[in-house]
């Protein structure tokens, strides 16, 4: 942002760029600097403590280490790679804040309609494009809003945060600032009170209690759940079924806490307001989002993971950077600091730059020798073993005696293990502190220096409110935006804020040391290597529990346990300055622990238990705590665990928040109880002074007084200390205890006694109780259960049963006092004798030699015992060996296969007989057999120590066979028979036909075999010899073979040849053909060599060439041969180009070199071969030499030329000629050497000494006329282009220097048809420039000298217009002035003021043309508009002044014109008159008898909207009033008189008088309540036909004439709806009354309390009918009657329940009692209904008849009826006839429906009055005589569809 230029920052102004002081270098003070001695360097925890009280306060220190520390660099430098990360570093603090737009357009679309009853606007333009109304939002935001902007001025950056890469000039900041105040102002108001609502409430105290209420009734948006009256939600067990599907935390993972439970008010996402990092105290007010939807990726900012580097390759691309830069040369501090600021705020451009940083040195190597590494060979051994355990070395820092990270088990990258950095220049490391606020300590290896900036750790919360401040927008956006590294504020913003800032500078060999709680960040200067690491020593512990704290407030996971580690240190050895550190963190953790276990037993959480026991409690991190699922910190001391989440754990703060069971039903966990930490905690005393036993009781004693002794809780019957009722549980205990074992009473004890466990010292009792009293229970549990499986066992026999070990019973017997009474003990002692007794049986049997019979016999004893003995086991052991042995003996002596037992067998079992103390059958057959092998192993031990004969060997053989045992001696001597065997017929197989066979290769390697094998074999034998023999034939005839497939040397073919006449095989056809071959050979090796001795022809070296492809021999002579051959052509090949006949082949070949062709001829001296070519190259090459001569002479005349230095007018045409004659000449030497087809170097300088003359001509040519600027700039980009030995010449000098002049004059002229004009005074200067050159251009000069006079003559007209007063300047003129300074007039001011003031006019009348775009046409100017609207006006005041007689002012109702000349009509009602051209082509030429004109018939009509008034309307669209209004309201002062201006405010006035009188109509219209309509047809006839006729549109006024219309439409309905000849419906009359209240008529209204009064009567009346309906005939029948006739009298009509009536007034059965819920049955003749008990029908039959229709006569003749039903019909005949049989006489036909029918009139409870076919016709008075027709009935098994009848 911005341009760089250093700017003041002040005090609570956000957004502000950097400061600088004048020299351009940051003002920051340099933190201190250290060189300590070798002494003091030993030590580097020592040395640190040492310095810290004055380092300390500067949060950073600088230590320069003696001269004699020299680490060695021990990583690699040419394998070394590494990843690198992209830093965008003009992104640092110059960014938008990742926000995403949708969820502001989401936010901003719902303020609009909410607080502005308006819709979003689809787009916002700016600059042509769509304007990011988030990212201006945020912009100006980041600098403090609106009004500071406005005030500062900060538009600029304001639009450089929108639109980072365009140009913005003043026009657009002026346009970006109005378009914030039109669309964001607003909004930024109701965001600032937003957020000042929200800091209040969460300053304002509230109860605990009463907080949860309170934020669950502050939003209902953010709220899960809310009933109807907005209470809050009681939630039932159903309910809580239900929410574990509704809503979840997304992190927590819960639904429950709903009332605390935010909701994203775009992706509908949960949290807890306590989940949210940060937290939050209670809701928020207005809509909420998540981060997730607050934040895009697309903008998302971050260090993003680039290429991997080697070192080299880095390096280069570092320096390129650097020169990029600065240049070669060196760069100092200060330019490259003021250049890195510069380009973090912007104002330099998109900057980005590779930083290797983090390096983990366990996978990418460190920079210090480390033990396991490989040693560099350049590294001395002793060096390397000194630094590899230097204290200083980083890889030993972290766990240096006196640094409390040694306790740290695990190595964790960048803390434990130092991470690298390989930087380049302006790579950063941004601001932050350390995790857990941890030291840290740098050193820089090699390279570039690197700048650090630090702020004190006092000084934390100052830096974080001026970060806060100056970013709020990327805070906003990211609240914990400081612990993502990635973002840099210019040090001296901080200075100005009050907050101290230091610097150090770090260059190689130096350590950089940064305190606790600092924030630091800096840059690289350039290529450097660096690493760092942390460390802890004992000052740190109370930084760390402070670092704890953040994180658990930000909710981030810790890198380690600070708690634990607090432990791990006290439980270890340590000095006397950690113990003192140490016992004060102890303290505060310990004090924590014990005031939230204490809240936590107040509020109901009674159940502890102890965490599981660590396996290397002395280091940390050896094994993984649970985290609490809400600020998600490592549970090490203590827990909050509930059974309905197993898996959730919280910690003791958060408990809360776990679940919404009640408090009894959580746990606590914990690893310690108090009265452990607390002796933790005096522990830490004895390593700072010894005391004796008695001091350290009293003193345990004081310190005891601080436990919970007074402690209280709710109890019933009271309250009640935690002490008294531990002293109660202790009670109940000791009686319990004395009692005989009960399980439950220990079980509900150990339970109760959880409470107590948890505490300090005071419940020590406590815990020594119970935890005999768990051995209690373990012990008479255990009794009981050793009874229990034995005397189960005993019961089933051991049915898969197992055992109960003795060593378990004598353990539970071993108890000197028994701890409770138990009647299982004696029992027990029992079963223990029993089985003591079967082990000394056991280990009797053991020592002796019995049978194996007896031995199981006491086997089984053991296993009928209950009780199990380990001695049983080495029975059954010694049981198993002697069966397995006896059947080894048994298989040895049965055996009959030949050598199938070893001896080795029947040794072992020999052996074995001896061992076990066992009597077994068949031992002495088995010593006879090992007496016989041993005699034949003897026999076969001779044979093989002398020599060996074949013979001797197959006749022991043959002695042994059939012997069963087999020894090593027999074996051995078998196997030497067989190999013999072997090798002897492998030699018979090769020998026969050796001599034919074809792959001799094979053959020699077979006998080499069989000659390799014969001379190992132990038996001898005699066919060696023959064997060698047989080998060397081979070897020859494998010799000649391979002559047939390779060629061969002479040499190699005459030694095989003279080797087989030495074997005797020459006569073989093999070695025949190879003599015939060798001849051949040698004659052709003669005839070579003569050709080569004698220069012969190419033809010849060919032929001899093609003769020897025909010999199968290698040649020695045909090297030679083929040598000089291709010699030769090679030779001719390159000679071709220049041996060809055209001198031009191609325009696109190549030129020739000279210098080749004369190499060429040179080599053709030394070939061997006979060419004629030669002697035509050396002709070439003396026509190359004459042309190069001519040439050069040339050039030196060019040459004369160029140092000609006086030009004038008189030498100028000579010198013209001169130029035109030699560049002839170069052209005609240029073509004849390129004719020669050769590469000469002095066709580039003819090239070269052609272009500059031209040049020169053409140059030239400008001083006799006037070139246009495109020729002029041509020319002179022309002459850079020119180089080489011709263009610096004194000729060449003078041409160019004229010819700048001329550029700069055509520029001064034609500069006002560009953008960019030059001054009067640069065009002067321009002009007097004309007489220091050495050419002269007059015609210029002149033109030049016109465009000046022009110019003045102009500025005197512009003064001259603007001595005028403003209302005398004329528009025309002004416009005619501008149009004339556009295309004469150089740049000025007055230029400038006539332009922007001729824009102000035109965009103020494009401005009207924009609210007048529809009346303005393309024929009508925009006065002429205004002045048209103004008559409408006009004309409208009238109509409202002399409502009635248009006539009389000669006017008209729809026209302004007023002419009497042209037809027109008369409207029959209102007497007004129109012309028929006015009312359109529709009425011209018709008959009109009688008109209506549209207003009048939309009054008589009482529609619900005019529509019919189109006739009226104003022609075309109308302006908008309002906008009429705000165009006028923020005009501004123009300095020339606009006309239109004047008309408008005429225009304005007289609308606002017709908007005056339409109010006056319109409320009277509203508040008519009156019957008589005819005065509101006056008053709103007048108001239609005087707003159709304006031509301003109020869209105010519109909206009320509509409301009175349609409260007149209403009220003329109603009349219509009362006063006609048809009584309205109860539904109409309710419909009218509901529209009427949406119209909000007055209740006073004479219509509406005529539509009330209707409405009460209707609805009493039908609410008696309803229930006379279903009263089942209580009401008399008269007073029915009446109640029909009083309905069919009201003004409303309820056919409904007039129907009911009348249905009620039908009587059934032979009760003669209406339908009612009891079941009835149809007759199948009459169809009259009967109840089924007034006829006593239990059951329904198939087929029914009434009494009334088969008489008792007739009873036989019915079979389908039984007995009971006829005796009951003739008891219960009715004596009257019911409606039903009068209706069957009166129309018989309607009686024979089908049974379909009947089904479906029974089956439709709304079609029950069809069957009974017109009852509201049937009177119970007017019935006649009745005829009984037969008629089939449905079969019916319930009547009971008619009880849903109602009205």
């Amino acid at each position: 942002m911005g341009k760089g230029k250093p700017r003041a920052v002040e005090k609570g102004v956000v957004g502000q760029n950097l400061s600088v002081t004048a020299s351009g270098s940051l003002n920051i003070p340099s933190a201190p600097v250290y060189y300590p001695s070798e002494d003091e360097f030993r030590d580097p925890l020592e040395y640190i403590y040492k310095i810290r009280p004055e380092a300390e306060p500067y949060g950073i220190c600088k230590i320069v280490p003696p001269k004699s520390w020299k680490p060695p660099f021990a990583l690699d430098l040419d394998s070394f790679t590494f990843p690198t990360k992209t830093q965008a570093i003009h992104q640092l603090q110059v960014r938008p804040a990742s926000c995403d737009s949708k969820t502001f357009e989401l936010e901003y679309s719902r303020f609009w309609e909410d607080h502005c009853g308006k819709k979003l606007r689809k787009r916002v333009v700016f600059e042509g494009e769509e304007l990011d109304l988030c990212k201006l939002f945020n912009a100006v935001k980041r600098y403090g809003g609106y009004d500071k902007v406005v005030k500062g001025k900060k538009w600029g950056e304001v639009a450089r945060f929108v639109r980072p890469l365009i140009k913005i000039s003043e026009c657009s900041k002026h346009v970006l600032c109005q378009l914030y105040r039109d669309h964001l102002f607003d909004y930024e108001k109701y965001y600032n009170k937003l957020n000042k609502e929200g800091a209040r409430r969460c300053k304002r105290v509230m109860p605990v209690e009463k907080r949860s209420e309170q934020s669950f009734e502050c939003s209902s948006s953010k709220r899960r759940r809310v009933n109807n009256d907005g209470e809050k939600v009681k939630v039932g067990k159903v309910e809580k079924e239900d929410e574990e599907h509704d809503q979840i935390c997304e992190q927590c993972r819960s639904g429950l806490h709903g009332e605390v439970m935010l909701l994203c008010d775009r992706c509908n996402k949960g949290w807890h307001i306590y989940c949210l990092s940060p937290p939050l105290k209670q809701v928020p007010p207005g809509n909420w989002y998540c981060l997730d939807c607050l934040n895009s990726d697309k903008d998302s900012f971050g260090f993003v993971p680039g290429k991997q580097f080697s070192l080299e390759v880095f390096r280069r691309m570092a320096n390129r950077s650097k020169r990029k830069w600065f240049g070669s040369g060196s760069a100092s501090r200060v330019q490259i600091e003021k250049k890195f600021w510069e380009i973090v705020e912007g104002s330099v451009g998109e900057v980005e730059v590779k930083y290797g940083s983090d390096l983990d040195t366990s996978i990418y190597g460190s920079g210090f020798p480390r033990v396991n590494d490989q040693k560099p060979e350049s590294a001395e051994a002793k060096i390397w073993d000194e630094y590899c355990s230097s204290p200083w070395n980083l890889n030993n820092l972290p766990k240096l005696k006196g640094s409390v990270l040694q306790a740290v088990h695990h190595n964790i990258a960048g803390v434990m293990v130092p991470w690298l950095y390989v930087g380049m220049l302006f790579s950063s490391f941004c601001w932050h502190f350390e995790d857990h606020c941890f030291y840290s300590m740098n050193y820089h290896h090699w390279g570039e220096p690197k700048c650090w900036y630090s702020v004190p750790g006092g000084e934390a919360s100052a830096f974080e409110k001026v970060m806060r401040n100056s970013l709020p927008d990327l805070f906003d956006a990211q609240p914990d935006l400081l612990f993502q590294l990635v973002t840099m504020l210019n040090p001296s913003v901080l200075q100005a804020n009050g907050v101290p800032v230091y610097s150090v500078l770090q260059e190689p060999g130096n350590f950089v040391i940064t305190f606790p709680r600092s924030y630091h960040g800096g840059f690289n200067l350039g290529l450097n290597c660096a690493e760092a690491v942390n460390f802890a020593p004992a000052d740190w512990l109370p930084h760390g529990g402070f670092g704890a704290g953040l994180y658990q407030l930000y909710h981030k996971t810790a890198v380690l346990s600070h708690e634990e580690l607090v432990c791990v240190l006290a439980k270890s050895d340590c000095d006397s300055r950690v113990s003192t550190y140490l016992k004060k963190e102890l303290t505060r953790i310990y004090n924590k622990e014990k005031t939230w276990r204490e809240r936590l037993w107040r509020k109901g959480i009674i159940r502890s238990s102890l965490m599981s026991s660590r396996t290397c409690p002395e280091y940390v991190g050896t094994e993984e705590d649970p985290t609490c699922i809400i600020c998600q910190q490592y549970l090490f001391l203590s827990a909050v665990v509930c059974r309905c989440r197993p898996s959730a754990f919280v910690c003791l703060e958060h408990w809360e928040h776990l679940c919404e069971c009640k408090s009894r039903r959580l746990r606590l966990l914990y690893r310690y109880s108090l009265a452990e930490l607390h002796e933790l905690v005096l522990e830490m005393d004895k390593h700072g002074f010894e005391e004796t036993t008695q001091s350290r009781t009293i003193r345990r004693q004081i310190s005891c007084t601080d436990e919970p002794t007074a402690l209280t809780k709710k109890v019933k019957g009271g309250h009640a200390t935690f002490a008294q009722l531990a002293e109660q549980w202790l009670l109940r205990s000791c009686k319990i205890s004395q009692n005989p074992f009960s399980r439950d009473e220990y079980v509900s004890l150990l339970k109760e006694a959880e409470q107590f466990l948890w505490a300090g010292s005071e419940m020590n009792p406590v815990r020594e109780t119970t935890k005999n009293l768990i051995r209690f229970q373990k012990w008479a549990e255990g009794v009981r259960d050793c009874l229990s499986k034995l005397e189960t066992w005993s019961s089933r026999s051991g049915n898969n049963i197992e055992k109960v070990h003795l060593d378990y019973i004598n353990e539970l017997l071993s108890f000197d006092v028994v701890p409770c009474y138990e009647t299982g003990h004696h029992n027990l002692k029992g079963y223990a004798e029993k089985a003591k007794m079967l082990i000394q049986e056991i280990e009797s049997a053991m020592s002796s030699c019995l049978k194996i019979s007896e031995l199981k016999l006491l086997y089984s004893r053991a296993c009928e015992l209950p009780v199990y003995v380990k001695e049983s086991e080495n029975l059954l052991q010694k049981i198993s060996s002697a069966e397995v042995l006896m059947e080894g003996i048994r298989k040895c002596i049965s055996e009959t296969r030949t050598a199938a037992i070893g001896i080795d067998v029947v040794y072992n079992l020999n052996s074995e007989i001896s061992e076990l103390q066992v009597e077994l059958p068949d031992m002495d057959r088995l010593s006879d057999l090992l007496r016989t092998a041993e005699s034949w192993r003897a026999r076969c031990g001779e044979i093989l120590k002398g020599p060996i004969s074949l013979e001797d060997v197959e006749a022991l053989l043959k002695q042994l066979d059939g012997f069963t045992v087999n020894t090593p001696e027999l074996k051995l001597l078998k196997q030497y028979h067989i190999d013999t065997v072997s090798w002897i017929s492998r030699l018979n197989a090769v020998l026969v036909n050796i001599h034919e066979r074809e792959d001799q290769n094979n053959v020699v390697n077979e006998l080499m075999l069989i000659l390799t094998d014969g001379a190992s074999l132990k038996i001898k034998v005699d066919q060696l010899s023959i064997v060698e023999f047989e080998l060397k034939k081979a070897q020859c005839r494998e010799k000649a073979l391979r002559m047939r497939d390779t060629k061969l040397s002479l040499d190699f073919i005459q030694e095989v040849m003279m080797e087989a006449r030495m074997l005797h095989v020459e006569g073989e056809k093999l070695f025949v053909d190879m003599s015939e071959v060798l001849a051949v050979a040698m004659l052709w090796e003669e005839r070579a060599k003569y050709i080569l001795a004698h220069e012969a022809q190419i033809s010849d070296f060919e032929d001899v060439i093609r003769s020897s492809e025909d010999i199968h021999v290698h040649l020695s002579s045909l090297h030679d041969v083929k040598d000089a051959l291709s010699k030769a052509k090679i030779w001719l090949s390159r000679s071709k180009p220049f041996l060809m006949t055209s001198p031009l082949v191609s325009v696109s070949s190549p030129l020739l070199n000279v210098d080749t062709l004369k190499e060429l001829v040179s080599e053709s001296k030394p070939l061997k071969v006979s060419l004629k070519e030669i002697r035509m190259l050396e002709t070439v090459l003396m026509n190359c030499k004459e042309w190069e001569n001519d040439a050069c002479c040339l050039l030196q005349d060019t040459r004369c030329l160029f140092d000609i230095r006086i030009i004038d007018d008189g030498t100028r045409d000579g010198l013209l000629s001169k130029i035109e004659h030699l560049i002839a000449r170069i052209k005609s030497m240029g073509s004849t050497g390129l004719s020669l087809s050769f590469d000469f170097g002095e066709l580039v300088k003819l090239k070269e000494a052609c272009s500059v003359l031209q040049w020169c001509k053409k140059a030239l040519s400008f001083s006799i006329g006037v070139p246009p600027l495109e020729d002029v700039e041509n020319l002179a980009s022309a002459a850079e282009n020119l180089c080489g030995t011709f263009a610096p010449s004194a000729l060449w000098g003078s041409l160019v220097e004229g010819l700048k002049w001329l550029e700069h004059a055509a520029k001064v002229i034609s500069a006002s048809c560009n953008s960019k004009r030059c001054t009067l005074s640069e065009a002067e200067e321009v002009l007097s420039k004309s007489q220091s050159i050495s050419v002269s251009f007059p015609l210029m000069v002149d033109q030049l000298e016109c465009a000046i006079q022009k110019h003045k003559s102009w500025l005197e007209q512009v003064h001259q217009l603007f001595s005028l007063r403003p209302g005398e300047r004329s528009w025309s003129l002004t416009l005619q002035l501008k149009e004339l300074g556009v295309s004469a007039a150089f740049s000025c001011t007055e230029l400038d003021l006539i332009v922007s003031e001729v824009e102000r006019v035109e965009s103020w009348k494009q401005q009207c043309m924009d609210i007048f775009r529809i009346v303005v046409g393309d024929d009508n100017s925009l006065l002429g508009s205004l002045e048209k609207i103004g008559q409408t006006l006009k004309r409208c005041i009238h109509i409202y002044e002399k409502p009635h007689g248009l006539k009389e002012s000669s006017s008209f109702a729809c026209c302004s014109s007023g002419s009497l000349d042209q037809e027109f009509l008369t409207c029959s009602s209102c007497k007004d008159c129109y012309h028929l051209r006015c009312l359109g082509s529709s009425m011209v030429g018709g008959k009109h008898a009688e008109y209506e004109c549209p207003c009048c018939r939309y009054l008589v009509s009482g529609t619900s909207s005019p529509s019919g008034l189109s006739t009226l309307k104003f022609g075309g669209m109308r302006p908008e009033l309002q906008k009429i209004i705000e165009h006028l309201s923020g005009e501004e002062d123009f300095c020339v008189c606009i006309k239109e201006r004047d008309v408008l405010k005429e225009v304005l006035k007289q609308a606002q008088a017709c908007k005056s009188r339409l109010t006056e109509l319109v409320d009277f219209a509203l508040a008519y309540s009156d019957k008589d309509l005819s005065v509101l047809v006056e008053k709103l006839t007048t108001a239609l036909k005087a707003r159709e006729m304006q031509g301003v549109h109020d869209h105010e006024g519109d909206i009320n004439l509509m409301l009175a219309l349609s409260r007149y439409s209403w009220k003329v309905r109603v009349n219509r709806l009362l006063e006609g000849s048809q009584k309205p419906t109860i539904q109409q009359v309710q419909q009218q009354l509901k529209e009427g209240a949406a119209l909000n008529i007055l209740p006073a209204d004479y219509y509406r309390q005529k539509l009330t009064e209707v409405r009460i009567i209707g609805l009493q009346w039908a609410d008696t009918a309803k229930k006379v309906a279903a009263d089942s005939g209580a009401l008399p029948l008269d007073k029915v009657f009446e109640l029909v006739s009083e309905g069919e009298n009201l003004p409303v009509r309820l056919e409904r329940e007039l129907k009911l009536l009348k249905a009620r007034s039908m009587l059934y059965c032979i009760c003669r009692k209406p339908y009612d819920q009891r079941a009835m049955i149809a007759c199948d003749q009459c169809n009259e209904w009967y109840h089924f008990d007034c006829i006593k029908l239990r059951s329904t039959p198939k087929v029914y008849i009434c009494p009334a229709c088969q008489p008792l006569g007739e009873e036989c003749c019915e079979p389908a009826v039984d007995q009971e039903r006829c005796s009951d019909a003739k008891s219960v005949e009715p004596k009257t006839p019911s409606p039903t049989h009068a209706k069957c006489r009166t129309n018989p036909k309607k009686a024979e429906s089908n049974l379909a029918q009947k089904i479906l009139a029974i089956t439709e409870p709304n079609n029950v009055y069809r069957c009974s076919s017109g009852i509201e016709r049937l009177w119970w008075r007017n019935r006649k005589p009745f005829r009984r027709a037969a008629k089939r009935r449905a079969k019916l098994d319930s009547l009971s569809v008619f009880s849903h009848l109602e009205g």
